[in-house]
């Protein structure tokens, strides 16, 4: 048994009609999709319950000049509150997925062939962004300085001043490495972008989630010049556990990046969260923060736990701990195995992680591993994997 309110059975969690519990069969744990095992916070319960008890499914209405204006307002109080960031509503664009922002800022504010930097190892769709709107990837490999990933700023520099290099795609907290970018960092990237006329994506969607010793800095909060050429991106999805929800939001750094954008994607295109994501996601960022409280206790005490027993019992998997999300990502490249990462697992642990070459095309020797469940099914988890390392090892 779990002592955490929020922890959810197994059996329950196979009964869902959930993508990260029915991807594979039965006989696996997954470990895989950015999804968290456990039940949502109250407020974003009583959210749902009250709209399902009126039966209210028509046209919403909502304070502050309709539903999509108070989810703006509630993105400002939230961004002061937990960041000290101060953002103009007008700058804000409701959406029902962060991809679809991803793909419409790309198409809008740059053109075929440009190219766009890439931190790697880096979010699946972040790859697909780029292909799919027939632009060039500029890879920059985050390399291991020995306790962390970083990335090297005298070559983002040299990328960045090549000419048709327009945008760096960030993720800040970084998916999958779990880091989270130290305002010295965040400094130097905006420099450079300042520097090179480079336009900054920064996907923030995992800000809440942040460990102790780290603190999360929205990189347009820098400088007036910095966010003026920034778009972020960021939703409650991910840190109160509600991605089928569909909500969440694009902040433009400047009146000017906005009308750029709505000259080719007018707001129509993007269509409009539906109202559960917006009260939903009002309800957990006026409400929610007790219960995110409580989960990165938890979280930070699975993170250790995963980090221990690695260390004891598969010294041959490198781990980084994370600063920040609840994933990890693992090094198996001095694992005995013919097979990739991912199918190693699979097939003789019965443990679904994400592959790590779906991250990059030169990792196929790592997977992301989600640590966001209960302890009793990490346990299980881990002892699968100790069982399949030491038979490998023989």
């Amino acid at each position: 048994m779990s002592s955490n309110s929020f922890d959810l059975p197994i059996d329950l969690l196979r009964g869902r009609q959930s993508v990260k519990w029915r991807r594979y069969g039965p006989d696996v744990l997954p470990a895989w999709v950015a999804d968290m095992d456990f039940a949502v916070a109250h407020p974003i319960r009583r959210a749902m319950e009250r709209m399902v008890a009126d039966q209210d499914y028509g046209y919403a209405d909502r304070p502050d000049g309709g539903a999509e204006s108070y989810l703006a307002q509630a993105f400002r109080a939230r961004m002061k509150t937990r960041f000290d960031w101060t953002i103009d509503t007008d700058l804000v664009q409701p959406l029902g997925d962060l991809v679809q922002g991803m793909f419409a800022v790309i198409s809008a504010l740059t053109e075929p062939g440009d190219g766009i930097i890439l931190p790697l190892p880096a979010y699946p769709p972040f790859h697909m962004s780029i292909r799919d709107t027939g632009r060039t990837l500029v890879p920059i490999a985050m390399r291991d300085n020995g306790t962390r990933r970083v990335i090297d700023f005298a070559e983002l520099d040299r990328l960045a001043a090549v000419p048709g290099t327009t945008m760096l795609l960030l993720c800040n907290p970084q998916n999958p490495t779990g880091r989270v970018f130290s305002r010295e960092e965040l400094d130097a990237i905006g420099k450079i972008a300042v520097a090179r006329d480079l336009l900054i994506l920064c996907d923030e969607i995992h800000a809440d989630l942040i460990f102790d010793g780290a603190t999360h800095i929205p990189i347009a909060s820098l400088s007036p010049e910095i966010a003026a050429r920034t778009i972020t991106l960021t939703s409650a999805t991910k840190s109160f556990n509600i991605p089928g929800l569909r909500c969440g939001v694009v902040h433009f750094g400047s009146g000017e990046l906005r009308e750029r954008f709505h000259r080719r994607i007018p707001k129509k295109v993007l269509g409009t969260p539906g109202i559960p994501g917006i009260d939903a996601t009002v309800a957990a960022w006026s409400h929610g923060q007790p219960w995110l409280d409580d989960v990165l206790v938890h979280l930070e005490a699975m993170r250790d736990h995963v980090a221990a027993r690695m260390e004891a019992e598969m010294p041959q998997i490198g781990m980084r701990k994370p600063e920040g999300t609840y994933l990890a990502w693992l090094d198996c490249t001095q694992l005995p195995i013919a097979t990739n990462a991912f199918t190693f697992f699979h097939d003789r642990a019965k443990v679904g992680f994400n592959p790590g070459e779906d991250f990059d095309p030169e990792a196929s020797q790592f997977a992301r591993f989600n640590f966001a469940t209960s302890q009793p099914i990490i346990d299980r988890i881990m002892d699968r994997m100790v069982g399949a390392v030491r038979q490998a090892n023989r």
